[in-house]
């Protein structure tokens, strides 16, 4: 699955490590053979979810948490990429 980070919106941004968990209940009607490809099922779900309940989705429950961590226990490339994302900051700030 790939995500994109949203764009930088404020020119003074600080950025961190969080790790997010996300709990999510729901009843969709979908074809029997979309459920068993885990990653095919999630994406129309994502895709279905940013579109908006309707009569083929519906949330029964959601809970989101986040919180920052110390970036050293992120992944080596997730701390490349951090320090890729200051260094071009400071460059657009300066």
């Amino acid at each position: 699955m790939n995500s994109k980070a949203l764009p930088c919106q404020v020119n003074n941004l600080e950025v961190g490590v969080y790790e997010c968990e996300i709990h999510l209940k729901f009843r969709l009607i979908e074809e029997k053979s979309l459920l068993g490809d885990r990653e095919q099922l999630l994406q129309v779900f994502l895709d279905a979810l940013t579109e908006g309940s309707d009569e083929f989705l519906e949330m029964l429950q959601a809970s989101v948490k986040a919180q920052e961590i110390s970036e050293f226990k992120a992944s080596p490339q997730m701390r490349r990429q951090l320090m890729r994302l200051r260094n071009s900051l400071d460059n657009t700030q300066q």
